[in-house]
C-alpha cells in the first residue's frame, strides 16, 4: 500500500487496483486518494488474485499501474 500511495502522490498512477478483502481502513485511504486525484479505481476479488496478477507469490492489497516515462 505504501508504494501505491507513493505512486498516487507522485501523479504517476494511471489506475489503481484494490482487493475487496484488503484491510478496510487502509483501502479507504487509497480509494479517497484516487477520488481526489481522479485516478481510475478497479476492485479485485481477493488479495491473492491481485498478487498473482502482479507476478508475486503473496497477496497484494493494492497495486498501481504507473505511467511509463520515456526520455527523448
Amino acid at each position: 500500500m505504501k508504494q501505491t500511495m507513493k505512486a498516487i502522490a507522485l501523479d504517476i498512477a494511471e489506475e489503481v487496483f484494490v482487493a475487496q478483502d484488503a484491510d478496510p481502513l487502509m483501502a479507504a485511504r487509497i480509494v479517497e486518494a484516487c477520488g481526489q486525484r481522479g485516478i481510475k479505481l478497479t476492485q479485485v476479488a481477493t488479495m491473492r488474485d491481485l498478487g498473482r496478477t502482479c507476478g508475486i507469490e503473496v497477496g497484494a492489497a493494492t497495486a498501481a499501474l504507473i505511467v511509463d516515462f520515456v526520455d527523448g
